[in-house]
């Protein structure tokens, strides 16, 4: 029995990550997409939210294109995770199954705002509203230096706003801790910095070439890093 199936099998037995993502309309795609999901909830969160406080990343929201880029990178070691590789084999997760949990995590939408709730919500509608939640606490910094390092050196790939473009990822909403964990792990060489090829420029359709300054970060001063950071932690709020 492939390896897939029988994780879903025996996370399904135990209870483990076949919880509900009531924030779904139940269409066939997104069943698919939630079923494929299955064995990933167990570290990821039933609604991609993370978990461990930042050891494994929020996947909720995040770019499909970015999500498909990365599992392939984990198939072919390009990108080096040991205990996610055995799960993105062909044979585990072909690039139909790639494409179609991508496109489900990218839209579950989690809120980075506490609800507004009326005095007659009971608690279960409170907490099934909290479920939806994620809360990243602000981060201490020069955030005006943050601001002009992150529009000078990380907007061209991450946006403007911090939601990505293309197959680069959102930063926005990510645990702090990880994304530390990642420029770490950048300026170490542990992970390399992927270039920016021709890639489609999102607001006239048209294929540009790109070029970027690479190694920046080992550039910058951790002080830098810090603001950067702490710039980022806000922008959730615009």
């Amino acid at each position: 029995m492939p390896m897939l199936t029988s994780l879903r099998i025996f996370c399904f037995a135990f209870g483990l990550v076949f919880l509900p993502a009531r924030a779904h309309a139940a269409a066939p795609e997104q069943e698919s997409g939630k079923e494929i999901y299955g064995p990933c909830a167990a570290c990821h969160g039933d609604l991609g939210q993370g978990g461990k406080r930042g050891e494994y990343p929020r996947l909720a929201g995040q770019r499909a294109a970015y999500i498909e880029y990365t599992l392939k990178k984990f198939r072919s070691r390009e990108r080096i995770n040991i205990p996610m590789f055995p799960y993105t084999q062909e044979r585990e997760l072909p690039d139909e199954d790639i494409k179609t949990v991508a496109a489900y995590l990218a839209g579950i939408q989690l809120s980075t705002k506490i609800p507004d709730f009326k005095p007659t919500d009971d608690a279960l509608t409170r907490l099934l509203a909290m479920e939806k939640v994620m809360i990243i606490p602000k981060l201490e910094g020069d955030l005006e230096n943050g601001k002009r390092l992150y529009q000078e050196e990380c907007a061209y790939c991450h946006g403007i706003d911090g939601r990505g473009k293309t197959r680069f990822p959102m930063l926005v909403g990510q645990y702090t801790n990880y994304l530390q964990k990642q420029i770490n792990a950048y300026i170490k060489g542990e992970r390399l910095h992927d270039k920016v090829a021709d890639d489609e420029d999102e607001e006239d359709g048209k294929s540009k070439p790109k070029t970027v300054k690479l190694g920046v970060l080992n550039r910058l001063t951790e002080k830098d890093i810090q603001d950067i950071l702490a710039y980022i932690t806000h922008l959730q709020d615009e």
